[in-house]
Parts: structure tokens; sequence; C-alpha cells
């Protein structure tokens, strides 16, 4: 059994968020959470609600599931809608600020 939790539009670069996502793949779920509970990254806390809520889901679904063999299969980050603000800058130019937003998508499985 697999399961799957996103959150979308979280205002953080994807490149950020993928450090965090990198560090936690294929790791078991309760070294993940402990892991993630003392990185400290704004994305590790997002992760950290992501892993909680497809464990969550899948305890949910299948009530005899044991969350000790869960382990998480995939973690990833894609990147969502950018908004485009403007600053102004000398001789009345204006430079683009960038505010990215990602989404972020964890994958949890059983291993046997």
């Amino acid at each position: 059994m697999e399961t799957r939790a996103k959150a979308k539009f979280v205002r953080i670069s994807a490149h950020k968020a993928r450090l965090v996502a990198d560090a936690i793949r294929g790791m078991q779920v309760g070294e993940a959470l402990g892991k993630l509970q003392f990185t400290p990254k704004k994305a590790a806390l997002l992760f950290h609600k992501v892993v909680s809520s497809a464990v969550a889901d899948i305890t949910d679904r299948h009530p005899g599931t044991d969350v000790d063999n869960l382990y998480i299969k995939a973690a990833y980050v894609d990147e969502g809608p950018t908004a485009k603000r403007w600053r102004p800058r000398a001789q009345g130019r204006a430079y683009t600020i960038r505010k990215r937003s990602s989404h972020l998508t964890v994958v949890l499985t059983e291993r046997f």
C-alpha cells in the first residue's frame, strides 16, 4: 500500500526545498521526522507537516498499518507559480522581484 501527500503553493523556492527533500528520501518515517525536527531550514517544517499528513492518511485508510514499517519512497519538489513584483531602481528603472512558490510531494509505502 502506498499513500501520497502534497503541499501546494508553498512560499519557498524549489531549490531551497530540494535540499531537505534529498535529505529525507528513502528514510524510515520515524527517523525522517526526527531529522526534520532538528533541521534548521524553513523547508524542514513544511516537509514535517507533509510527512505527518501522509502518515495520518495511511493509518486512517488502513487501520492495521504499522508505522514503523513505513518509509519515504519518494520526496520531490516541483516549481509553482512565480509572483512578480517591481522594485524601483536608479534613473527610473525597475527591477523584477520574483517571489517563487513550490509544490511539495511525499510518497510513503510499507517496507516488508
